[in-house]
């Protein structure tokens, strides 16, 4: 601030007060951008985006159900969906879908549930629906107020049934006992479902939320999917089966996810299968229309009802825009998240749907080679996010009581603005001494992510393999500059930075990881294509759990012996304690060692300080994790077992072989020192 202007913290511009600025200065309230680095702002929400304080803005739900399936499956949906009910707000409108040859259409607003049924036509070649969704049954008919028709929802949920053979034969034109499971029309369904919404986008709702459940691939009508490349023998072609399995196989649901945008409408897919569904290509439709992607491969022990209880019980956001300006010497790079850039502007990314769970990250260039040109000066940063919210605003007529009220909702847009200042560090040694090994290990997974789906996964470990080596080659370069160091020595476990000191353990565990074994190893394409989808969405302190579990002790239920552990067998053996707890992100495991002691109580009980901090994990995570408990001595160990990675090989790179994290260093060692002695004889 000046006298007569301010200073642009990012440009350096200096800019005058006009009268305006000058009286709102006599006022500090009036300048909240002077009194924290949060501001948050209410902004006029545009006419062009479907409603104002004075227009209704409901959310809309609508569930999309597979009925080309087993009686497991619908069992586990409709058991979701009950959950689901519980969770929404009052006010909410929602619909329910049925889809296998035929697209069937709830109406639970009467007093018995009423289904109106559309055939799907086996052609793909034909022109669309035989009848329009809208025709068959209003739109208005087919989205059901909850806070009145809950239970009649509940009971239209009860008379589903998988489709028989019989019917998809007739529908087919081949003999019932010649047809095998399938008739799965989804890519029709979920194309005529975003038409049948989009004609009350703007003016019902703001945005709608589909929840596709799917129990294999699209076999039926348009979007069908090839499931016989999973089973093609590779090798004898000479073909990497890892990088034939990553790309899309046709264009139809990346396609549909952009009509489903401008529709207003966000889909996520809930896969529960464990047959390959081909979720390379159905991947977009969820994520690129800003919804998720769920893969459940079996329907004993899923943790469908608890995920989709909490995905409706969070707040979320939508029709968001993310900018990212910075001072002058440098300038954002690569972003990584499931957004979209701008197609004008530089550095503003669209976000379709998300909640506070959501993730995206940057990383920087210099403006220039020489860098920082004033190490005194602060670099800023500065981020502003605009989104939309609908909120619930409790209207009561002059004629009504007040307890009586109507649940009408209103469309808020906001912007939320954080300056950050940060010092440049002043040489390398700064810079290792202020690195965070989670965010470094978010940021190798995302470009581990992207090098993998272009040239495939052998090269994206190869790139991990590399990228460590040179950084421990870097590492040692700089310290060369310390007398005390003996030029001869390789230090691969940054014995002088302890911030560094996980990184070798990470980057062995990343590819030990599903993400990066290899198709040989038996890691199946659908699995891998998930854990794409859900490691490029999570922050950092859950991908690093994901990536290398945190493994605590604890003396006895109510008393932890060591916070962490390596994941090793040895490590077990030396802390002596009887019971550990593993923390894997998706699973949970507490694990009592054989020789612990029987009078502890297995399982532990309810209100101990075990189960306390299980508790807490659980409630602070996005997705539902598995809860396990092994008795060591009484079940087998293996799920627990195959955690302790250290001790295991990393297959199938030829960087290592037999003795687990041990050779893995060594092999780490010899290749810095091989860069190091190249670049010295240059």
């Amino acid at each position: 601030m000046e006298r007569w202007g301010w200073s642009c913290a990012l440009c350096g511009t200096l800019n005058g007060f006009d009268d305006d600025a000058l009286r709102r200065l006599q006022h500090p309230e009036g300048w909240p951008e002077l009194t924290s680095s949060f501001v948050d702002l209410e902004i006029p929400v545009d006419g062009s985006e479907g409603a104002g304080d004075g227009v209704q803005a409901r959310p809309v739900y609508v569930a999309a159900v597979d009925l080309a399936c087993s009686e497991e499956f619908l069992e586990l949906i409709k058991s979701a969906l009950l959950a689901a009910l519980e969770a929404l707000i009052p006010g909410s409108l929602f619909g329910l879908m049925t889809f296998s040859h035929k697209i069937g259409l709830y109406d639970v607003q009467g007093p018995i549930p009423v289904v109106k049924n559309v055939f799907i036509p086996p052609d793909t070649e034909e022109d669309g629906l035989p009848v329009a969704l809208e025709d068959a049954m209003p739109l208005l008919s087919f989205l059901a107020p909850i806070d009145t028709c809950k239970d009649r929802i509940a009971a239209a949920l009860d008379t589903l049934r998988p489709t028989s053979s019989w019917e998809r034969g007739a529908a087919s034109g081949q003999e019932p006992d010649t047809v095998l499971l399938g008739g799965r029309g989804f890519g029709t369904a979920m194309s005529a479902l975003t038409d049948y919404l989009s004609s009350e986008y703007g003016t019902t709702f703001a945005l709608a939320r589909v929840f596709a459940f799917l129990s294999g691939a699209p076999d039926y009508g348009d979007g069908q999917l090839d499931t016989r490349r999973y089973g093609e023998q590779y090798a004898s072609k000479g073909e990497d089966p890892d990088l034939a399995l990553l790309p899309e196989q046709i264009p139809f649901y990346k396609d549909l996810a952009a009509v489903a945008v401008q529709a207003g409408v966000c889909v996520d897919i809930f896969a529960i299968t464990d047959e390959y569904t081909d979720l390379a290509s159905l991947k977009f439709l969820s994520i690129e229309s800003g919804g998720s992607l769920f893969l459940y491969t079996n329907t004993d022990d899923s943790t469908l009802p608890q995920d989709i209880y909490r995905l409706l019980s969070r707040p979320y956001a939508f029709g968001c825009v993310l900018r990212l300006r910075t001072s002058s010497d440098f300038e954002p790079g690569n972003s990584y998240g499931h957004f979209f850039p701008d197609p004008q502007y530089e550095h503003v990314q669209h976000i379709i749907c998300c909640d506070s769970f959501a993730t995206y990250a940057y990383d920087f260039n210099f403006s220039h080679p020489e860098g920082f040109s004033r190490h005194t000066d602060p670099a800023v940063v500065q981020i502003a996010f605009q989104y939309s919210v609908i909120e619930p605003v409790k209207h009561t007529s002059e004629n009504e009581t007040q307890s009586s009220t109507s649940n009408m909702f209103c469309l808020k847009r906001r912007l939320r603005i954080r300056t950050l200042q940060y010092r440049p560090a002043k040489n390398i040694n700064e810079i290792y001494d202020s690195v965070d090994p989670e965010t470094l290990l978010h940021i190798l997974v995302h470009k581990v992510i992207l090098i993998s789906l272009d040239k495939g996964v052998k090269e994206g470990r190869s790139l991990v393999h590399d990228w460590l080596s040179l950084l421990i080659a870097r590492y040692n370069q700089a310290l060369r500059s310390d007398a005390r160091i003996p030029e001869s020595h390789v230090d691969v476990d940054f014995l002088q930075c302890p911030q560094l000191q996980m990184l070798p353990q990470l980057v062995f565990a990343l590819l030990r990881n599903p993400l990066l074994q290899l198709h040989e190893e038996g890691i199946h394409p659908d699995y891998r294509i998930y854990l794409q989808c859900l490691f490029s969405a999570l922050e950092p302190s859950s991908l690093a759990k994901a990536i290398y579990p945190v493994l605590v002790s604890y003396s006895s239920p109510d008393k932890q012996a060591f916070p962490r552990h390596t994941l090793s067998r040895a490590a077990l053996i030396m802390s002596e304690s009887p019971i550990f707890l593993l923390d894997a992100f998706t699973n949970l495991i507490v694990y009592y060692s054989p020789s612990a002691d029987p009078s502890l109580p297995f399982p532990p009980p309810h209100d101990c300080l075990l189960r306390t901090m299980i508790n807490e994990l659980k409630q602070g995570r996005c997705i539902t994790p598995k809860l396990t408990f092994i008795h060591g001595g009484r079940e087998d160990p293996a799920l627990f077992e195959r955690y302790l990675i250290e001790e295991q090989d990393v297959d199938g790179t030829g960087f290592t072989s037999g003795k687990g994290f041990v050779s893995f260093r060594e092999s780490i060692r010899h290749a810095a020192t091989d860069i190091i002695e190249t670049e010295s004889s240059i």
